[in-house]
């Protein structure tokens, strides 16, 4: 169960700041469609907009890593940190950008061996080998 009322779109129409940012939320994912997350986020229109800002400059900016990849890479975050909401929201997005099932099952493997060897590693206290150690060089 929510702990925040999510905005219909009469209420975020009420609230010139939020209208704006849902305004350019739907005219950059070229959809109607907001989801529940900005909804809710759409209570504290700074913050609102400080994160649809931030995800427009991580997530949606030209860069060295392909949109694909950053889906991918914040699914497997969001699964590490256990957030259900972002692991559908992302994998819908990833889909969306092109993720074939192959790719999602290599992520899936992925994403459960590091789950292991980080466990097992932190287990074990095993220190970092010098020559993993950046800040000597």
């Amino acid at each position: 169960m929510t702990t925040v009322k999510l905005l219909d779109d009469a209420e975020v129409d009420a609230i010139p700041a939020v209208k704006a940012v849902f305004d350019d939320i739907r005219a950059v994912r070229k959809s109607d469609f907001v989801n529940n997350f900005w909804r809710g986020l759409a209570n504290d229109p700074a913050l609102l907009k400080r994160t649809w800002e931030g995800l427009k400059a991580v997530m949606m900016a030209d860069g060295a890593l392909d949109p694909l990849v950053r889906e991918m890479i914040y699914i497997a975050v969001s699964t590490a940190n256990g957030c259900t909401y972002c692991v559908h929201s992302h994998t819908a997005a990833a889909r969306a950008k092109g993720m074939t099932d192959a790719q999602h099952g290599e992520l899936l493997a992925v994403i459960g061996l590091a789950g292991q060897t980080n466990h097992l590693v932190t287990a074990m206290q095993i220190p970092v080998d010098p020559e993993f150690d950046v800040s000597s060089r």
